[in-house]
């Protein structure tokens, strides 16, 4: 059973102050919400004074008869429609230019925010859930803010000028036509927690299968090589049926509170009938006061049956709200501290020194040194403890050991996608976390166990380690790792279209292609995590070519299960359990016939 994404905490009720924060997005774009409040505003104006002119007309004719002129109150008419039609015009247009504009804007700010986290927050996040975050929320929220802020302002309008109008016109029938607000005030509260707590519940699950969309098209062959089809069917049914039940609660919840606010409403609109019609008869009142009154009683709670919907949606799109600025509030574990972003801040327009980094420092890395350092991923799992290694520049060194020793730990600290929990790494004798983090992974280079390219040629996928390299620097990089040969031999070359994922080409041509991509711009670290283990013979014969240039005059760590692949290695360490148990060349190591030399041997004889 797949398990649930975690979930942040959120507000039991309608939280104001959230909402204050996701309106402060449209902040930018004032010159569309003003002219869309003002709409608003205007709109329930002109609504408000069809009725004056109603009564107008028909006291008119009650006073003087057939008599009167029709054209004062056809011009009123005219006018007000005309006023409406304008303002229904700017609503139209306004608003759906700001919810286009603010999906972008949200869409784009969580974007940012998730390429600056740090590898952790992903551990426990599935991509689908991410993927909801970004699409079906941001797009909930866009349309509220736009949508909703006019019919909100229209709403509240409406029912200040139509309560002020009720109270002018008839002090005594006004009170009694708003005395069903207090009842309507109650139901709200009542509806409100259960309609928040249903609508978070279909957020939830309709992330889950979001997630669960996406985990099986990209495990689509595996299922079909172990015959899973039926089995995932049973699961995913499992979580649209529950997505089922809390959708249809919540659209109960709603089918039932808009229906007892239309019904407060037509017990609004017959006591105003009743009562104004015995001042009516006793002459306290005229018709036409009498007709407007019927209007405003039955037209006040149209504005309020509109807020409340409002309101429903609301607190339907709060869960995605808290979702979204959760994920735009969270902090990168890993990023540049103040004193960093001071020294950038100073260099920025100034022309830097020969040898000195953006953020004032060397430039070129010569040394990397981990101190004491200690690394959990949870308080219960230590990985490294007091771990200790310097590494100097032009030296390769090779991590081997068991699975699950601490081997990919190691470099995933030295790309600092993770940081110590305790003990620093060093660079150049320097705590890297007072490095700007920008200018220092920009002088690493990766090459992971699975390669991943994406859409697009070649070409590209090369350029993506250096955005502004030449068509020559690609075909020099691809030289390098003897992958000119094959990619010149491909359809159109270098401007292949991969396939999504590098799906057209085989694992070794990904793989090469990510070699070239992580060499391209001259990093001053190379890191190979796996990088030959799940590519032919041929291929590996192919990159050992090229793995001298490679490795020359930069600090390099490879992690290696084919050993073969380190036998040049300055250095090989052997890693357990977080510790290096032993240490040497490759040819020390087997003369020291200690655990290298029993997984060196190992391994010939399972080749044999």
């Amino acid at each position: 059973m797949k398990q649930e994404p975690e979930e942040d905490v959120f507000s039991e009720r309608l939280d104001l102050s959230l909402w204050g924060r996701v309106f402060r997005h449209a902040a930018p774009h004032r010159n569309i919400a003003v002219p869309l409040g003002i709409s608003g505003i205007v709109i329930a104006v002109v609504d408000a004074s069809f009725a004056l002119v109603t009564r107008w007309a028909v006291d008119d004719v009650m006073a003087n008869g057939g008599a009167i002129s029709y054209v004062p109150h056809i011009v009123a008419y005219i006018a007000l429609s005309v006023g409406l039609a304008l303002g229904v015009w700017v609503f139209i247009n306004k608003a759906g230019s700001l919810a286009n504009y603010m999906s972008h804007d949200i869409r784009r700010d969580c974007f940012r925010r998730l390429q600056e986290l740090e590898f952790a927050y992903f551990d426990h996040r599935p991509t689908g859930w991410l993927i909801s975050r970004l699409t079906s929320d941001c797009d909930k929220l866009a349309r509220i803010i736009a949508w909703g802020t006019l019919d909100l302002v229209w709403a509240f309008c409406l029912v200040f000028i139509i309560g002020v109008i009720l109270i002018v016109l008839n002090p005594i029938l006004g009170l009694l036509v708003l005395s069903v607000v207090p009842i309507l005030a109650v139901i709200s509260f009542f509806f409100q927690k259960r309609l928040l707590l249903s609508s978070r519940e279909t957020r939830k699950y309709n992330s889950m299968i979001t997630a669960s969309f996406a985990e099986a098209l990209q495990g689509l062959r595996t299922s079909k090589a172990l015959v899973r089809e039926d089995e995932n069917l049973v699961e995913f049914q499992g979580l649209s049926t529950r997505m089922y039940g809390v959708s249809l609660q919540n659209a109960l919840q709603s089918a039932v509170y808009i229906p007892i606010v239309l019904t407060l409403g037509s017990v609004s609109t017959g006591i105003a009938l009743w009562r104004g019609g015995i001042e009516v008869i006793a002459g306290d009142m005229t018709l036409g006061t009498l007709v407007a009154f019927i209007f405003y009683a039955g037209q006040f709670f149209n504005p309020i049956n509109q807020i409340a919907q409002v309101l429903v949606q609301m607190q339907g799109a709060q869960a995605a709200g808290e979702r979204v600025l959760s994920l735009l509030a969270t902090t990168p574990g890993i990023q540049d501290s103040d004193a960093v972003k001071a020294k950038i801040a100073e260099w920025e327009d100034r022309e830097l020194p020969p040898g000195m980094a953006p953020d004032g420092g060397a430039d070129e890395i010569k040394t990397i040194e981990f101190r004491d350092v200690d690394f959990f991923y949870s308080e219960s799992e230590p990985v490294l403890q007091k771990f200790n290694l310097t590494v100097n520049s032009g030296e390769t060194i090779a991590l081997v050991g068991a699975s699950g020793g601490g081997k990919s730990t190691i470099v995933n600290l030295v790309a600092r996608f993770y940081e110590p929990t305790a003990g620093s790494i060093l660079i150049n004798g320097e705590d890297y976390r007072e490095r700007s983090l920008a200018w220092y992974q920009s002088n690493l280079g990766i090459v992971l166990q699975g390669p991943h390219l994406f859409s697009g040629s070649v070409r590209e996928n090369i350029r993506y380690g250096k955005i502004d390299a030449t068509d020559e620097e690609i075909r020099e990089a691809a030289r390098h790792v003897n992958a000119d040969r094959f990619i010149s031999e491909l359809e159109d070359g270098y401007d292949t279209d991969v396939g999504e994922g590098g799906n057209r080409l085989s694992t070794g041509q990904k793989q090469l292609i990510s070699f070239a991509r992580a060499l391209i711009g001259n990093p001053a670290v190379f890191i190979m995590d796996e990088a030959t283990s799940s590519i032919d013979t041929e291929t590996e014969q192919a990159i050992q070519e090229g793995l001298k240039s490679i490795f020359q005059g930069r600090i390099s760590f490879v992690i290696a299960h084919r050993l073969s692949t380190i036998r040049n290695a300055d250095r090989i360490l052997v890693i357990d359990k977080g510790k290096i148990i032993e240490s040497g060349t490759h040819a020390g190591l087997l003369a020291s016939r200690g655990h290298y030399h029993a997984l060196y041997t190992h391994q010939l004889v399972s080749n044999l």
